[in-house]
């Protein structure tokens, strides 16, 4: 087993490195980092290596099961230098990005994401969309990165039960409706209560940026657009909490 000490290592450069987006992108690969998220990846194939700092350990039988992945130990301050976080969990792997796709005969949820940009609020909203049973989360252009340590920390594991896409919103969304899934839209405007329809079997949501919402040429696609009321005297909902009201409303 391979123990590593210095944070001059080359390897511990490349994982490094993979805190930056133009990295993964070139590797295909991305790190995660906490015991939690290391054993769902195990579920999924994907784990390429595990890293694990010197006095930590995993959940007993992990290595019983998985011993074709190669392992490497390496010290508290490498671990700090990798690590996205002040409190390093001491427990990481490098995992190669996840190749998923869309089937319009098995999947009959989908949430879709036009410009959110805040890692915490897309990683919270694909946990949520992972909980209200969604099959396909669709993160159209100007959405932030997927593999963002903190969207990966924020959605606790979910990306790897989900179908989820990246490209052309404007694209994915006819091609929904193609397949005849009713289309909604969020909106303040031109929108109607949410209450008002009545959960179903299949759908797709459209959400947008938090501060732009979703976009005009967007919303010109949907069937209708929703809005969540506000009782209180706050302006709006954040993106995340509205999601997840409109997700366990339109699940049937």
């Amino acid at each position: 087993m391979e123990v590593i000490q210095s944070t001059k290592n080359e390897k511990v450069k490349l994982w490094k490195k993979l805190r930056t987006k133009k990295f993964r992108d070139q590797t295909g690969t991305y790190l995660i980092e906490g015991e939690h998220l290391l054993l769902e990846a195990f579920k999924t194939n994907e784990v390429l290596e595990v890293i694990i700092q010197e006095d930590k350990e995993l959940s007993t039988g992990w290595a019983i099961n998985h011993q074709e992945i190669p392992v490497v130990l390496i010290s508290k301050e490498v671990s700090e230098h990798i690590s996205d976080t002040k409190t390093p969990q001491g427990i990481f792997a490098v995992c190669k990005k996840r190749n998923t796709k869309v089937d319009f005969v098995q999947h009959s949820r989908f949430l879709l994401l036009d410009g959110v940009q805040d890692p915490g609020n897309i990683g919270t909203i694909i946990r949520t969309a992972d909980a209200a049973g969604v099959d396909v989360v669709i993160l159209g252009e100007g959405t932030g990165d997927l593999y963002n340590p903190k969207v990966i920390r924020s959605a606790q594991g979910s990306h790897f039960h989900l179908t989820i896409e990246t490209g052309d919103l404007i694209e994915w969304l006819e091609q929904i409706k193609q397949n005849e899934i009713p289309l909604f839209g969020t909106a303040l405007e031109g929108a109607v209560d949410f209450k008002t329809i009545m959960p179903t079997e299949s759908f797709a949501l459209v959400v947008g940026n938090e501060g732009a919402g979703v976009s005009k040429e967007a919303l010109g696609k949907t069937e209708k657009n929703l809005y969540i009321p506000i009782y209180g005297q706050s302006e709006s909902l954040n993106v995340s909490i509205a999601t997840g009201i409109l997700l366990y409303h339109l699940r049937k």
